[in-house]
């Protein structure tokens, strides 16, 4: 029998962290070049929404404080359900070279974040200059070394060498 409970938990536990380091890496580019926020997460919820036949509690202010959590919220869940999937991976027997880890953790979380984005029409990845690709991927290639390096150390343990 595999246990899959601790993989599982360690893989949401580093996606979160990963997350972070997203997070940190976005504000950190918006302070840097003055960038404002991207609209997209609160655009995405909105088309969602509608689509699904469902609404947004609330009115003015408190509708859109709403809908601007909810973008927030569903890119923490992207990250934290990448790193459950690999953990899902790891459980399932999947052990593959760093490298691989990285790549599958960074274009996994491009997926899961530009994916609905795409197909809801939001943003159009064809359309990006390459500032617009600079500043989606580094962000997520930060996701993917936390994400991967997290995990990977959850796994070996406190005592364990690299």
């Amino acid at each position: 029998m595999v246990c899959v409970t601790g993989p599982l938990l360690y893989g949401a536990a580093a996606g979160a962290a990963g997350s972070t380091a997203l997070d940190v890496v976005s504000y950190g580019d918006m302070v840097l070049r003055g960038r404002p926020a991207s609209s997209t997460p609160e655009t995405t919820v909105r088309k969602l929404a509608q689509k699904l036949h469902l609404r947004i509690p609330g009115e003015g202010q408190a509708q859109e404080s709403r809908v601007t959590a909810l973008g927030a919220l569903t890119g923490l869940a992207a990250g934290t359900g990448m790193g459950a999937l690999l953990g899902l991976g790891h459980a399932a027997g999947w052990r593959p070279a760093l490298g691989t880890q990285y790549a599958v953790a960074v274009v996994g979380a491009l997926v899961a974040t530009n994916g609905p984005m795409t197909v809801l029409g939001v943003t159009d990845p064809r359309t990006w200059a390459a500032s617009d690709w600079v500043s989606d991927i580094v962000p997520h290639l930060a996701y993917a070394v936390v994400t991967v390096s997290v995990f990977n150390r959850l796994l070996c343990g406190p005592r364990a060498r690299h």
